[in-house]
């Protein structure tokens, strides 16, 4: 017999208390508290679910490590974020902004799975929409499963019947399970719910793929113990106007966070850019001024970004700082050094700043990129087609070393590039008979100054 009884559960981040509180002790938030029934299964009812086994210390000498084989999904991208697929038991959450594509992203990763059996969970979608859909993207396949069903205790059912290969579920706040009063999108119940499918997991060592919601900051929606729960939380993101979206890993525990992958939006669905490097880049011929090309690293990917800039007279007495894709802090502590080392009055005069392809990029190497394309544009004098920028930029106007400068390297001499700027510190231990392209070597924004403006 389930016992029931009355809690007040933060829902911002989850804290219980027995009684009402107006601010949340623990993440200081007001009026978050609401009442909940929690209900308590007895043993028996779990044991009815998952076959628990008894667990017994071990030594660390004696346990046997095996390498399992991770279930390869097909899609370079998607598998190159995972750290080379899905592992057997692993849960792994997907996250983004409504509209983005991840619902049409792990149909179509489902759909590529010949010869997998591979159950979709729709809880927002009907089994028609989801058809149509399919036909969009790959109207040969016809081996993945589609169940649309909400109730948790019923989708056990079926996965006992199925025992599929992989689960997709799409969304996990859109499940919901007896065992506790409240409707589905709850804290409680995405805690719950994401708890059992955890369990059936490691049990079983099948693969579930969740989808999350995002709050308005950005955030994944639902207690913060969900993103601690599951093995890897991916984040997918972009911008609707544009046509590239980015995967990327915020935590993995069976690879690497700082991998991304790159799609292109197409009526068809999503094609992965394995070179975004010759996407990113602009096709212009004639040169203008206020555009540099940074070699940048995201991951082990190597890749080449176009920087734009545009520098103008303030028109109503308050100069504006505006960035697309790059860090807006970091703009103005770039402007601070360009004003304070190179005596640039760039404090008067409007400053926007744009990432082509409406990506956002994070590696720190493109400062030497954005300072060059924003005195092009206040100088109006243009930096040649053929000439990439990577280094890093100090508060005291140095040009810092970057890391794996030489992948940057062969990317841009891969690409048809004939001189790269670098900071005079990566020179050590830079073998110079390996590569064709010239390399030009600056310590300061000074010397940028005397070479190109």
């Amino acid at each position: 017999m389930a016992k029931s009884k009355s809690i007040f559960v933060c829902q911002s981040c989850g804290s219980k208390s027995s009684k009402w509180i107006g601010k949340c002790p623990a993440c200081n938030e007001w009026n978050t508290y609401l009442e909940e029934i929690e209900q308590k299964e007895d043993l028996r009812a779990a044991k009815a679910l998952f076959t628990i086994e008894k667990s017994i210390p071990k030594k660390l000498s004696d346990i046997s490590l095996i390498d399992e084989k991770r279930l390869v999904t097909k899609n370079k991208e998607f598998d190159r974020v995972l750290g080379g697929g899905l592992v057997p038991g692993s849960l792994v959450l997907v996250g983004g902004e409504p509209g983005i594509g991840k619902s049409t992203l792990l149909l179509q990763v489902a759909l590529n799975l010949d010869g997998t059996n591979v159950l979709y969970i729709t809880g927002e979608e009907s089994l028609q929409q989801i058809k149509m859909r399919a036909n969009r993207l790959n109207p040969e396949s016809g081996n993945c499963k589609i169940l649309s069903e909400t109730l948790l205790e019923n989708i056990f059912i079926h996965l006992g019947n199925e025992k599929p290969d992989l689960i997709i579920i799409d969304s996990i706040q859109s499940l919901y399970t007896e065992r506790i009063d409240s409707s589905a999108g709850n804290i409680s119940q995405i805690r719950e719910c994401t708890n059992q499918i955890m369990q059936f997991a490691k049990t079983k060592a099948i693969p579930v793929v969740l989808i999350g919601h995002i709050t308005k900051e950005g955030a994944i929606a639902g207690p913060k113990v969900l993103e601690h729960v599951v093995d890897t939380v991916l984040q997918f993101e972009g911008d609707q106007q544009h046509m590239y979206r980015i995967l990327r890993t915020v935590k993995n525990r069976y690879g690497s966070t700082s991998e991304l992958g790159i799609y292109e939006m197409r009526n068809t669905g999503l094609r992965e850019v394995n070179n975004p490097s010759e996407l990113l880049l602009s096709n212009y011929d004639e040169q203008m001024s206020g555009v540099a090309i940074s070699a940048a690293i995201e991951g082990m990917r190597p890749f080449l970004i176009e920087i734009q800039a545009l520098v103008s007279t303030a028109a109503y007495g308050m100069p504006q700082r505006s960035s697309t894709g790059f860090d807006l802090r970091r703009l103005n502590m770039l402007l601070a050094v360009l004003e304070k080392r190179a005596g640039f009055r760039l404090s008067s005069k409007d400053v926007f700043l744009n990432i082509a392809g409406g990506i956002k990029v994070n590696d720190p190497s493109i400062d030497l990129a954005v300072i060059c394309a924003i005195l092009s544009s206040n100088q109006d004098v243009s930096i040649e087609k053929n000439i990439c920028f990577s280094g890093e930029v100090g508060l005291s106007g140095e040009i810092r070393p970057v890391n794996r400068i030489e992948q940057r390297i062969k990317e841009a001499e891969k690409l048809g590039f004939s001189h790269i700027v670098i900071s005079e510190y990566n020179k050590k231990g830079l073998n110079f008979s390996n590569y064709k392209i010239k390399i030009i070597f600056v310590k300061k924004v000074g010397d940028i100054l005397k070479k190109f403006f």
